[in-house]
């Protein structure tokens, strides 16, 4: 097996990983992770040496844009400080408590070292965080607080990683460098961040053209992490600024086809990145086991007591902290989302895997440092990394879906039918506001302002059925019937244009690009 076909096995899980996950209730991801260590452990499947320093800029920037895409700013806005507790205030926490057990038990480890290693795999990975999170059906203040983790928490982690790193390789640290190095990162990415999205704004209204929008989305992540880079910010925060931009200022509520056609194309993408980002951790575990050189015994042993402070160090973080979100919350009124049971707090607990980050980082680790020699103890670091990655993603991501079945956390679906309801409604009075000004600027009979006025009603009841009384959903449903009966007859009518028109492609003579233009006018008259 080739490098080529290899990745065609990736892409293919990774589709295939999808409907296997939902069947069974295990996330992808995990699954690809799996499938991944299989592949590394097959004889025929060869090794794969990606430039480290690759990884982060191929993989996580269209990753993070696609799970920015699901959230908002003001989802963030409302969690603030149960983000900056874990996103921050947790992963210094986590970074320091594994570099002080780390350089107590493994022998040459250098303090600045052990930071390193702490950091890497400090973060919990946000793809899997969101993957678990929307399949499990988790109630949705648990869902916002771990996406603004994992969303975030990589900005604090590689700037403490790069400082450590930076530390070890000169032989040199000073705290007040340090610590204006990671303010410079953060005011250097949400400036790089702001004015990508703002002239990505300005592009898109310039284009026009779905095709065109879409692809520029698809450029901007990359640009966004590389630029901030190249200006010494945090390419992640850079991506995470610029997205949020964009949800908020670029979206055109009367843009339909490129609505549809942007969600089904960032889904594929997320779909197929994401499950190739996990098969590769999978497949670069013969890197940890070819460190090991024979201390198997002795480097699970670093491993097993690293991947213990990890998940006890949040579960001891997260006790205290849900009380005292809790506490802010009471205290200032404000409605932000919580864990409001234990249940929930120990959810959010075994949720904390790490993933694509934590591999990137290890496998970057420099070989040597300024004088010459090698980086201490770099082997040591990259299999306790893989060794924690392995233990959180693999055990919590199997054993994740029971927990959450056993403790019964589920979303409050009534408040969610509640909120539909609401939505609805306003939908619907938009829609009679807006057809009560155009009857005071044009003349419409009666019968016709009548039947809009009835649209504008089934507008709600269509989102919400709940919205009409018995006796009108009874007309509704009848009407709905009918509906569905003129939509069905007109599909076929439409389908039978469209093979008219295929048909018509394949004639001496058709001009291709005519046709597909009638095509694409058919598809969108389907939508309709």
């Amino acid at each position: 097996m080739d490098q080529l076909a290899l990745l065609f096995v990736l892409l293919l899980g990774a589709v295939i990983s999808v409907p296997v996950g939902d069947r069974f209730g295990l996330p992808s991801p995990v699954l690809m992770t799996l499938l991944g260590i299989l592949l590394a452990v097959a004889d025929f499947v060869p090794n794969v040496d990606i430039p480290p320093g690759l990884i982060l800029p191929v993989l996580l920037p269209p990753l993070l844009y696609a799970a920015v895409r699901r959230t908002s700013w003001r989802q963030f806005a409302a969690n603030k400080r149960p983000i900056f507790l874990l996103a921050v205030a947790l992963v210094f926490v986590t970074t320091f408590s594994v570099a002080a057990v780390a350089h107590s038990i493994v022998p040459g480890l250098s303090v600045a070292a052990a930071v390193a290693l702490g950091a890497l795999v400090a973060p919990p990975d946000p793809v899997a965080a969101t993957a678990v999170a929307g399949q499990l059906g988790l109630p949705r203040r648990l869902v916002s607080i771990l996406e603004g983790e994992g969303l975030f928490n990589d900005v604090t982690a590689i700037v403490l990683y790069h400082v450590a790193i930076a530390a070890v390789v000169s032989g040199e640290f000073h705290a007040g460098e340090a610590v204006l190095q990671f303010v410079l990162s953060a005011v250097v990415a949400v400036v790089v961040g702001v004015a990508l999205g703002w002239g990505t704004n300005r592009l898109l209204d310039l284009l026009g053209d779905a095709t065109l929008q879409i692809s520029l989305t698809l450029l901007v992540p990359f640009a966004a992490y590389v630029l901030a880079e190249e200006l010494h910010g945090s390419g992640v925060l850079a991506v995470l600024t610029c997205a949020l931009f964009l949800a908020e200022y670029a979206a055109d509520p009367d843009d339909v086809v490129n609505r549809l056609a942007g969600h089904a194309f960032w889904d594929i993408v997320d779909t197929l990145v994401t499950g190739v980002a996990f098969g590769l951790i999978g497949l670069e575990l013969h890197n940890a086991i070819r460190t090991a050189s024979g201390r198997w015994g002795e480097m699970l042993g670093w491993a097993a007591v690293v991947a213990g402070v990890v998940i006890g160090v949040r579960l001891l973080w997260l006790l205290p902290a849900g009380w005292l979100a809790q506490r802010m919350h009471a205290r200032r009124d404000v409605d932000e989302e919580i864990p409001m049971t234990w249940r929930e707090t120990v959810v959010m607990w075994w949720s904390g895997m790490r993933g694509v980050a934590s591999v990137a980082l290890a496998l970057a680790i420099p070989l040597h440092v300024d004088d010459g020699s090698g980086f201490p103890a770099r082997d040591e670091i990259v299999f306790i990394a893989f060794g924690v990655i392995m233990t959180t993603l693999v055990l919590q991501g199997l054993t994740l879906p029971w927990l959450v079945r056993r403790l019964g956390v589920r979303a409050d679906t009534e408040r969610e039918k509640e909120y539909e309801r609401e939505l609805a409604v306003r939908a619907a009075k938009a829609a009679k506001r807006r057809l009560r000004e155009i009857e005071e600027v044009e003349e419409l009979p009666d019968e016709v302002s009548e039947q809009l006025l009835r649209r504008a009603f089934e507008i709600g009841v269509r989102i919400s059925p709940d919205l009409a009384e018995d006796e009108r959903r009874e007309a509704h449903e009848q009407r709905v019937r009918r509906l569905k009966r003129v939509r069905r007859i007109q599909g076929e009518m439409l389908s039978a244009a469209r093979h008219e028109v295929l048909a018509a492609r394949g004639e001496a003579g058709a001009d291709p690009e005519i046709v597909d233009r009638v095509l694409r006018q058919l598809d969108v008259r389907s939508l309709r």
